[in-house]
């Protein structure tokens, strides 16, 4: 693999522990704040020094504790954007991206910064100082940057975290176009579990300096191996379970057994469904598996979805049993029906979550 990391650093409440590869396609990092995910750039990058281990890309050893190897910063051919872009305010767009660009002739220099500011498509705004620049337009240059340099890896730390809805949109399609043109290893450190799964079709999942889990999106989102994982992963339906038959598992703090695809011989710890992956049974559905009744304890209305959350066995109490996300046109179509709805748990999307 063109990068390896596999090093340990003491931190103050954890030990950061890695131990993944990334080649061609981008490896998103993914977990909350506070996991380990930024300084896990920044030993990378050779901003912070691990306490053993070694970092290798493309053969060449950055840093390794047994040999004394401890390459500089400069030295690593890392390219690195941080989410808090970090362009010299004295300097202009194209002094900001010629900025830390080998030593080359004039002609040779231009034509290189001409092309990065092409590919962000900022050509018209290479005289303009940062302060004159949006948010969007400042990330962009930070991305040109990096790039500028054309370095063999490409490190960017939750770099959409301070722009608005529509600009992070924007960048973030750009950034997509970016990576796929880049063909060389790049880590996208972010704790927004949806962007990760648009940039990357590789997953990390770091929590408290630990990887919890590490494969493609798909993999990750659909089977996730532990509860923490799911719950990192946007899971926000779970029960504590057990087994009861091969195909069934009694969900205890739902109260209901479920049919799923489960081993009787398999010990789980929980179950669990993803929000988005509920939906109502219709009258004529008399047979259906896994439809239940339920009340509406309360809905959260955004723009174009609605959040509601679900009682189940009652409508008086406290509390709620379930979440379930669905869209505008879902939601008027059987919002008026009388209660108890049905709610429905598809038995294949149900998540088996081992101890």
């Amino acid at each position: 693999m063109p990068l390896e990391a596999h090093f340990e650093k003491r931190l103050a409440s954890f030990t950061l522990a890695t131990d993944f590869s990334c080649d061609a396609e981008p490896l998103a990092i993914l977990g909350p704040s506070g996991s380990g995910k930024s300084m896990t750039l920044r030993c990378i990058a050779g901003l912070e020094k691990p306490d053993r281990g070694r970092i290798i890309l493309n053969g060449r050893a950055l840093f390794d504790s047994e040999k004394r190897i401890d390459i500089a910063a400069r030295q690593r051919g890392v390219g690195l954007l941080f989410q808090s872009y970090a362009l010299f305010p004295h300097l202009n767009v194209a002094e900001n991206i010629a900025f830390g660009m080998k030593p080359a002739a004039a002609s040779e220099r231009d034509a290189r910064v001409q092309q990065q500011l092409a590919e962000v498509h900022l050509e018209n705004l290479a005289k303009r100082l940062p302060r004159e620049l949006s948010g969007g337009e400042q990330q962009r240059v930070a991305l040109a940057r990096a790039l500028a340099i054309e370095p063999e890896a490409l490190l960017l730390d939750e770099p959409l975290s301070a722009l608005d809805t529509y600009l992070r949109s924007k960048v973030e399609q750009q950034l997509i176009l970016t990576l796929a043109r880049f063909r060389r290893p790049a880590l996208y450190v972010t704790h927004n579990m949806e962007e990760a799964y648009r940039i990357a079709a590789q997953i990390l999942v770091l929590s408290q300096g630990k990887v919890e889990a590490s494969g493609s999106r798909e993999q990750i989102f659909r089977h996730p191996p532990t509860l923490e994982v799911a719950l990192l992963t946007g899971l926000k339906n779970f029960s504590r379970a057990r087994v009861i038959s091969a195909g069934k598992v009694e969900a205890l703090d739902w109260n209901y057994v479920l049919s799923c695809d489960v081993d009787a011989s398999a010990k789980i710890a929980y179950v669990g469904i993803r929000a988005h992956h509920l939906r109502f049974a219709a009258a004529s559905e008399a047979n259906v598996v896994n439809a239940f009744p339920c009340w509406l304890a309360r809905i959260n209305e955004a723009p174009f979805r609605v959040t509601l959350y679900l009682r189940l066995h009652s409508a008086a109490g406290q509390g709620h049993h379930l979440q379930a996300e669905v869209t505008k046109e879902n939601w008027t179509r059987f919002k008026d029906q009388p209660q108890p709805w049905r709610v429905l748990l598809p038995p294949g999307d149900i998540l088996i979550l081992p101890r």
